[in-house]
């Protein structure tokens, strides 16, 4: 559950919020709405996103539903602290293209009593943890997963399943080169993907 309230002022410090899930699930929807939220409460933000990702901006955090919010590109993360200062909330948006050391800095600005809010995507296109985004869930304080909705079942969708031959990790792209899948659509996907014995050479 999330709450964004604090116990005890007097101890607080700041915190880290991780908004994950699929691809079409909603991620960076939840982020601007939650900073839009604190804009609205006149905090001063930063928000930041990776050079990598220029799929619908090159200066603004976009969603899926073209809702958007103007960030400041980084090449690396230690470059985020740089642009924090001042501020009282930092956003950042696709996490999973970072550096690891994306990790300690969020971590170093709650330690400052900063409220980093961290969207990004759980797992790659084949089904494996996505770079530093285990390790952020693992330290932040809440951990919100988003789901989209399975294009072949209908059920909650885990999983972004890539629709075009690239063995690349890191490939942008949207709803011509991705689809949301469940647990079993997604099984069903990879085993009839998988190399027969006759095709392996055996």
């Amino acid at each position: 559950m999330f709450l964004e309230n604090t116990v005890n002022p007097q101890k607080h410090a700041g915190w880290i919020e991780v908004i994950t899930g699929s691809m079409f699930s909603g991620k960076t929807e939840e982020l601007i709405r939650r900073l839009r939220r604190a804009t609205f409460a006149q905090q001063r933000l930063e928000i930041f996103k990776p050079q990598v990702d220029h799929r619908f901006s090159e200066e603004e955090v976009v969603s899926h539903d073209q809702n958007a919010i103007p960030s400041t590109v980084v090449e690396s993360s230690s470059n985020i602290p740089l642009y924090s200062d001042g501020c009282e909330v930092v956003g950042i948006d696709e996490a999973q293209f970072f550096d690891p050391g994306i990790v300690e800095v969020c971590n170093e600005l709650a330690n400052a009593g900063l409220r980093v809010v961290v969207a990004g995507l759980d797992l790659d296109f084949q089904g494996r943890p996505f770079g530093p985004m285990p390790a952020l869930m693992a330290t932040a304080e809440y951990v919100t997963k988003v789901h989209a909705v399975c294009v072949r079942t209908g059920n909650l969708a885990h999983y972004s399943h890539r629709k075009v031959a690239d063995e690349k990790q890191v490939m942008l792209g949207a709803e011509a080169q991705y689809e949301p899948l469940s647990r079993a659509a997604f099984q069903e996907v990879k085993a009839r993907n998988k190399p027969s014995s006759h095709e392996k050479g055996e």
